[in-house]
């Protein structure tokens, strides 16, 4: 076999590889996303994505409530298909205003400026939501049925 054919084969074996790595952390997002919908009903949630130097990506999910005090912090960051989101339980608790103030201090890192997008998600969220008069996320009330 030519050396071209090995190295077509070869390169669609990676092209196929990419492409199922990036089905299961698709994959993985999506159900991060999930859970995170299903244990936070309100409040809001702000997703960003930097890309860092050299390909490093950074993927930054934080989830506040209606007054602002955060929730969950999840990062996910990595080079590769391979990298699964870490959660960041030292800022539950805190206010965004809080987070913020850390972001700008840090902000040269890819992690802090994808928190710093996230923020800046919720906070358009919130000031679109006021704007309009409506509530930006109505909380899940269960709804009671009575026997007939």
């Amino acid at each position: 076999m030519a050396f071209w054919a090995k190295g077509l084969i070869a390169l669609a074996i990676f092209w196929a590889l990419q492409v199922v790595g990036t089905w299961v952390q698709m994959r993985h997002y999506r159900t991060i996303m999930r859970d995170i919908g299903e244990k936070w009903p309100d409040g809001s949630l702000g997703a960003s994505a930097v890309r860092g130097y050299l390909g490093k990506g950074v993927i930054a999910i934080v989830v506040a409530s209606p007054d602002e005090i955060i929730r969950d912090v999840h990062v996910m960051e990595g080079r590769s298909v391979f990298a699964k989101f870490k959660s960041y339980p030292d800022f539950c608790g805190s206010s965004l205003s809080t987070l913020e103030t850390l972001t700008s201090e840090q902000l040269k890192r890819a992690r802090f400026k994808a928190i710093a997008g996230a923020i800046a998600q919720i906070r358009r969220a919130t000031r679109n939501a006021e704007a309009s008069g409506n509530a930006l996320v109505k909380p899940m009330t269960p709804t009671v049925t009575s026997p007939a």
